[in-house]
């Protein structure tokens, strides 16, 4: 069978994201199915450049997989006509400064998020993307997973009649780094180079609830740095300055009338849930708990009477109470599965709507977040808009 090889700039390979999620059980799988299979009989067939700063770890990671090509000069990598393709997973400070040079450069651009520190820079990265005619892609990968894509076909299907609310839980304990090693790098932690849960975590919620659920109109939220000191990775006290918790309500435009989302986010929370993220959306007609993989549904027609009565022992298992919902199909990788799309997006010009507006739209409900805990208040998010329509 033909192959067609397309020429990807890997930047920040060497962390933990970029090497396992888009490397290995992403491009790498699709070398190990033997390439993506295309409209023509073809197979696209991914050849990464691996980016870094440490020759040591570049080296490491390409003879690990058999791999030849990596460099620690992007400008050279950008320059080879060889590599159609440039993706990002470094540290948001360092994001996008290498975009614009990508861009300027001709590649199309796929990239993990958020896309930019403030609004204006992911605004205008999108517009000059646009401007340069290239395909331009962002990592939305919680859609992809086995829990949210069920909990999708649920609200597709008419399962919850009028969706009123949707409840979120994420996050788990991380290590201050003292007598455990943390579990997350100490930039995370520092403001200045661009760490907090809200600037992570907020823009992963904003494609959750607008894919699925409908536009996000307004937010109202409180941030805390509820650990002030942790220990970097040289064993070294530092102050935390970045929100390591942040508690949002997310109101969402439907037909059927508004939802109201609740999502609280921490790494300062130990785990007592089925999953690390856990989605409940309460209907007129039933009700589901989705994570990343699983997804339980209540119908209305199965709903129990609790009665309260805080004298009385609880009997009833209510967990038993609910229903599993089946997988119904194999689910791949999210990772791997949005790579994919984008790639065929690429070689095919197939429809993919998840651009670099779409980051921008993430990135703009973060920095109204961080207003908002600062400021006390509701805010309403105004429509971004694009030449010829929104965005």
């Amino acid at each position: 069978m033909a192959r067609t090889t397309i020429g990807i700039v890997l930047n920040g390979v060497t962390g933990r994201m970029g090497y396992r999620q888009h490397l290995v059980r992403s491009l790498l799988a699709i070398r190990e199915q033997g390439g993506l299979p295309l409209r023509d009989g073809t197979r696209l067939w991914p050849e990464p450049l691996l980016v870094g700063r440490s020759e040591t770890k570049l080296a490491e990671i390409a003879g690990r997989h058999g791999l030849t090509e990596w460099t620690t000069d992007l400008a050279a990598a950008l320059a080879r006509p060889d590599m159609q393709v440039y993706f990002d997973a470094q540290v948001t400070a360092q994001r996008e400064k290498a975009l614009r040079l990508a861009i300027e450069a001709g590649k199309h651009i796929y990239t993990e998020k958020p896309t930019a520190e403030d609004l204006a820079s992911a605004v205008e990265l999108a517009r000059l993307a646009d401007a340069a005619g290239i395909k331009h892609g962002v990592v939305q990968d919680k859609l992809f997973l086995p829990g949210l894509r069920k909990l999708d076909r649920l609200v597709k299907g008419g399962f919850f009649g009028r969706i009123l609310s949707v409840r979120g839980e994420f996050g788990y304990w991380v290590f201050e780094g003292d007598w455990q090693p943390a579990q997350r790098p100490s930039w995370n932690y520092r403001a200045a180079d661009g760490g907090g849960i809200v600037v992570d975590m907020f823009p992963h919620w904003h494609y959750v609830l607008e894919q699925i659920f409908g536009p996000v109109t307004a937010v109202t939220a409180r941030t805390a740095t509820h650990i002030p000191t942790r220990w970097d990775e040289a064993g070294q006290p530092y102050p935390a300055t970045a929100d390591d918790a942040a508690y949002g309500i997310f109101e969402i435009a439907s037909p059927a009338g508004g939802i109201v989302a609740a999502i609280n986010s921490s790494w300062t929370v130990r785990v007592y849930r089925d999953e690390l993220v856990e989605f409940q959306v309460d209907g007129t007609e039933g009700s589901a708990v989705a994570g990343l993989r699983n997804c339980r549904i209540q119908h209305r027609s199965t709903t129990p009477k609790p009665v309260w009565n805080p004298d009385l022992p609880v009997t009833e298992d209510f967990r038993s109470q609910w229903q599993v919902v089946p997988d119904n199909e194999e689910y791949d990788n999210g990772f791997k599965a949005q790579w994919e799309l984008f790639l065929r997006h690429v070689a095919q010009d197939e429809p993919y709507s998840w651009d670099l507006w779409a980051g921008a739209r993430g990135v703009q409900l973060a920095e109204l977040g961080l207003r908002s805990a600062r400021e006390g208040r509701r805010i309403e998010i105004p429509e971004l808009t694009v030449p010829g329509g929104p965005a």
